[in-house]
């Protein structure tokens, strides 16, 4: 069965010992080798973004960056898309802000996988805990974005980032098929909803970066795939948490990541 190899992380742009994190994030993804990975909150300066440093020394050479919104002095502030094959397109689409003070996009970087065209998306959806209507209104326009840019004839496509919302919230369970928005409905696969073997917690109180405050521990990092189709493709195969690792005081991230395995080849379905 060909798999997909997904990973996602919100890499806490330059906060805390910026050097020796990005040197656990790089090393981290040299283990993991995956194929696709989704990086939030990414800054871009002086012509390049984090993910350059980090997909350079992790094996993914191909980099897609969507801004959200600068920062001041030529700094901006979005996702990112690293990739182990070729980056064809890409586009960054601003999601709704409900009329507050944040900006968040949806970034579309189409990879050239070895099943064909790879319609793959990183977002980052606003944060404040008492900000639910606002995940609301962006996980509709994500919807209305992936509709239109993947159409069900080609490859599943793949939405991965930070939601920050655990899966009991509604704008979660609007994206795995389970609550409807003005009138609409949709349906992602959760995949470490589906296959993981834990919890799943990513955003932690055991995390020394995460602890300063107090929020309570869950899993607000996802990987969702559009599927199974006929094919079987886009059916979540296995999942996890990674970058847990505490190395003297220091984990890559504020977060955890999220790695996930996706069929992505064509299985003729038992007779």
């Amino acid at each position: 069965m060909p798999l997909l190899h997904v990973v996602t992380l919100n890499i806490w742009n330059r906060q805390g010992p910026w050097d020796q994190r990005l040197a656990l994030i790089q090393r981290g993804l040299r283990d993991l080798a995956p194929d696709v990975v989704g990086l939030q909150e990414v800054l871009f300066f002086q012509g390049q973004s984090q993910a350059h440093a980090i997909g350079a020394e992790a094996g993914l050479p191909h980099v897609a960056f969507g801004e959200a919104h600068e920062l001041g002095g030529g700094v901006l502030f979005g996702n990112a898309v690293l990739s182990r094959f070729p980056i064809t397109h890409t586009a960054s689409f601003a999601l709704p802000s409900a009329e507050t003070d944040e900006r968040r996009c949806l970034l579309l970087a189409k990879v050239e996988s070895p099943w064909g065209p790879l319609p793959f998306f990183s977002t980052h959806l606003a944060w404040r805990l008492h900000h639910g209507f606002v995940r609301e209104a962006q996980v509709l326009a994500i919807a209305q974005h992936i509709d239109r840019e993947a159409p069900a004839s080609g490859l599943p496509p793949v939405l991965v980032g930070d939601f920050n919302a655990d899966p009991d919230a509604t704008e979660i369970r609007f994206l795995k098929g389970q609550q409807s928005l003005a009138g609409r409905s949709t349906y992602f696969a959760d995949c470490h909803g589906q296959t993981g073997q834990t919890p799943g917690i990513t955003f932690d109180d055991k995390n020394p970066f995460a602890a300063p405050l107090q929020e309570y521990p869950r899993r607000i990092d996802y990987v969702f795939v559009r599927g199974p189709d006929e094919l079987r493709r886009g059916k979540p195969r296995a999942s996890r948490v990674v970058f847990t690792d505490n190395v003297d005081g220091v984990t890559a991230s504020d977060h955890y990541g999220v790695s996930a395995h996706i069929a992505m080849g064509p299985e003729l379905p038992p007779r």
